[in-house]
């Protein structure tokens, strides 16, 4: 017989196939692809932070009639810890939230102190956003970040503040000994330039040394238990959590929540085939519908005398227990197993657009003026558009899979594992006047200033993403006389201001606004992370793609030169985008000068960038050296300050005999859906505010096995489930919850209901929970 090869061993080929078969389950059992040592503490945690699904401003757009009126899909904050065994270790939170909040990241802190003493503080822990606009507002301390949110709305920020906490708190009681693996690769389709214009003014010797103006490279973590196997992952792409519009009323995670939620169920259902391996016992119920029930062997006449069977029940009164209980995914987890958790982090992606067929005019369809993003001299009618156009969600889920795809991917080839230390460097730094020396051409050094924070008129203008109003043009360097004088009621600049910031015409002097509190951040913290030859720059803002290179190509040198053992010129560099704090854009200083949107967004002058890497670079040699910095000085904590004028719930009621929870619109008698339908009930609800349902849901589908027996499918923290709330008018006390199911193609043929979980309030304060059920129909 003829020999072949697998693994490195030579066997005939009768006995190839046995061989390959014991192989492959023993990659499944240990989930590494790759045979290692572990060489850390690993753990992982996911929780809830979805926040208030009405009446809150959504944070991102700034759009004050964009307001929450559902889920989409739920949010989470996930978390990485890795340690090593007898020293430091580092704690990364990744957020389904627009950005990182200061007041969060303080309030974290304390918790943590309070809870683990020295263990993890602001220097170890980062904590970073996706960059999703379709999450609830009103979570950060600075007026500008909550003015269209009508102040702070302690609701989110209670919700994000406690999520943060528990996804750690189950990442520190799952740590175990592990290893990390790390893995690299181009998405081309998942972004593009949004304002090219600006990254055009970027010298052309440095344009040349990069196929794309936008950075196309997924950083991808693999996470390994030495008992379990692999227990999750984290990846790092730039692309702008706004393949969702700013007319967009429902809670979403955008497409890096997609991703995250699509890789989880993936690893989920890949686990679910082999149970023998993943030690699934036989009573329990795997995740996804089609695993869960066999194709219906009953005829259809005897599907639609089952269903029949079955109205819709009256609205009744429940408890948490029961709506926490009925999550779908709870039914899978094991005590004793970690739950996979997968993070899809964000990067430098100021410039960077998910709508990635262009942005064109919405009344001729032509494209946009290249310079300004204009349409005849208006800004408001250019949009971009995702791959889905005109669906939003279809836009939200085919980025999504692109990410998705790619992770599923890079995790599967994994190799190389991280080895060597951990590590981390955090300063604090005062970016209103902060000293940064350039380095010129000609061997010379210039010591230039950074300023206290000011919008530009272009800032009002938005981005093909969300476009602003009035008469604001991205590219404005001069401004215009009417709005300075509007500026100059709330606070003219003073001449050194904006002579700081030219050629940016100031339209906001955020930064010399104190009252009632600070409009703008002035200390901001700036953090580096090494987990053995990956190093992850925490940034407080939004960078653009060339200001992202430029800050890891300054890190990386430094890392790299001078006979420097510790790393080598396989470092790895990502950058976190939007973490610990929010302090809006940066960009080159050659971008600065275009005053596109994120240029007239860099809130602390043209030298912001440069300011940046100065700073990294003291960060990184002192990594090198085992040194370490100046704390800086602490940011405040305005809590106590802030102010709210988003009106409480007073009361919920009813038509008078209708219960919460009855149905209001049910599915017709006798219904028949096919896959890829949709299923459409809507049922008396209450405010959903009055509980948020973490870790629970407002929706839910059921399917019926055997004669009585109702189990959970799918709920509001998927895809294909959507829950919209509404009122009849905007101070009526009535409400109504529709529940909107698109079948997907991998349900399974049987009997189907839906069910809706809520809470109401009494004129008293006393808040009831209710369920409700609709008639049972048949998917076939």
């Amino acid at each position: 017989m003829e020999s072949v090869y697998i693994f490195g061993i030579n066997v005939q080929r009768a006995s190839a196939g046995l061989l390959l078969w014991i192989a492959l389950l023993l990659l499944l059992q240990n989930g590494k692809g790759v045979v290692s040592d572990s060489n850390y503490l690993i753990g992982l945690g996911s929780y809830d932070i979805t926040g208030p699904a009405a009446d809150v401003n959504m944070m991102g757009y700034a759009n004050t009639e964009q307001v929450a009126s559902g889920v989409h899909f739920r949010l989470r904050a996930r978390t990485f810890i890795v340690g090593e065994p007898k020293g430091s270790r580092v704690v990364f939170v990744n957020l389904d939230a627009c950005m990182a909040s200061q007041l969060v990241t303080i309030k974290v802190i304390e918790r943590l102190k309070a809870r683990y003493g020295d263990l993890y503080t602001e220097k170890n822990v980062a904590i970073s956003g996706i960059h999703t606009h379709a999450g609830p507002g009103g979570y950060l301390q600075y007026v500008v970040y909550i003015v269209t949110s009508l102040g702070f709305v302690r609701q989110s920020f209670d919700v994000i503040v406690n999520g943060i906490e528990q996804s750690i708190i189950r990442a520190h009681e799952n740590l175990r000994p592990g290893s990390v693996f790390v893995n690299k690769g181009e998405i081309v389709d998942a972004g593009i330039n949004r304002s090219p214009s600006a990254y055009l003014n970027n010298p052309a010797a440095e344009r040349s040394k990069y196929k794309y103006d936008g950075d196309k490279e997924m950083t991808l973590l693999k996470f390994i238990d030495d008992e379990w196997g692999a227990v999750g992952s984290f990846n790092w792409f730039a692309t702008h959590g706004t393949s969702m519009s700013r007319t967009n009323g429902l809670i979403s995670g955008d497409n890096k929540g997609a991703a995250a939620r699509f890789m989880e169920d993936w690893f989920d259902q890949n686990g679910a085939r082999e149970k023998h391996l993943e030690r699934y016992e036989s009573s329990e119920i795997p995740r996804r519908v089609s695993n869960i029930i066999p194709v219906a062997r009953e005829t259809h006449h005897e599907l639609l005398e089952l269903a029949a069977s079955f109205r819709s029940s009256s609205g009744k009164l429940a408890t948490k227990i029961l709506n926490v209980a009925n999550r779908v995914r709870s039914a899978l987890r094991q005590v004793d197993k970690p739950r996979f958790v997968s993070a899809f982090c964000q990067s430098n992606c100021g410039d960077v657009s998910p709508n990635v067929l262009g942005a064109f005019c919405t009344d001729t369809g032509l494209p946009c003026d290249f310079n300004q993003s204009t349409c005849g001299g208006k800004n408001e009618l250019c949009y971009g558009r995702g791959p889905g156009y005109p669906d939003e969600f279809e836009s939200t889920r085919i980025i999504g899979d692109r990410q998705f795809r790619k992770a599923v991917d890079l995790f599967s080839s994994a190799s190389e594992q991280l080895k060597g230390k951990v590590d981390y460097r955090h300063a604090y730094l005062n970016f209103s006047n902060l000293e940064v020396t350039l380095h010129n051409q000609d061997g010379t050094n210039q010591v230039v200033k950074t300023c206290p924070a000011a919008m530009g008129f272009a800032f009002a203008a938005g981005t093909t993403d969300g476009p602003g109003a009035f008469d604001f043009k991205q590219g404005d360097d001069q401004g215009n006389a009417f709005w300075r004088l509007v500026r100059n009621l709330l606070k003219e600049p003073s001449n050194e201001q904006v002579d700081c910031h030219q050629p940016k015409p100031i339209l906001l002097d955020t930064g010399e606004m104190k009252q009632p509190y600070d409009w703008a951040p002035s200390i901001l913290p700036i953090q580096m992370i090494r987990i053995g030859q990956l190093v992850i720059l925490s940034v407080p803002g939004e960078f653009t793609t060339m200001a992202g290179r430029r800050l890891r190509d300054a890190v990386k040198t430094v890392l790299t030169s001078g006979g420097n053992k510790q790393f080598n010129s396989n470092v790895h560099i990502v950058i976190a985008g939007l973490t610990n704090t929010y302090s809006q854009y940066v960009t080159t200083f050659e971008e600065y000068q275009i005053q596109r949107y994120e240029g007239a967004s860099t809130l602390f002058g043209p030298h912001t960038l440069s300011a940046y890497i100065q700073e990294f670079q003291k960060l990184a040699k002192a990594l090198v050296n085992g040194k370490p910095v100046e704390p800086g000085p602490q940011p405040p904590d305005l809590l106590d300050k802030q102010i709210s004028l988003l009106t409480p719930v007073v009361v919920d009621s009813t038509p008078l005999g209708v219960n919460f929870g009855d149905v209001s619109s049910d599915v017709p008698k006798n219904s028949t859906f096919k896959r890829n339908g949709m299923v459409t009930v809507t049922f008396y609800s209450a405010c959903p505010r009055n509980d948020l349902m973490t870790e629970g849901t407002f929706a839910l589908v059921e399917i019926l096995r055997g004669k009585d027996s109702w189990v959970p499918v799918y709920d509001d923290d998927d895809f294909c489930l959507r829950f919209k709330w509404s009122r009849p008018s905007k101070l009526s006390a009535r409400s109504y919850a529709t529940i909107e199911w698109r079948i997907p193609e991998s349900a399974a043929s049987g009997v189907y209901r839906i069910r809706h979980f809520g809470a109401s309030k009494s004129l008293f304060g006393s808040i009831r929970h209710f369920a409700g059920s609709s008639s049972a129909f048949i998917v076939t």
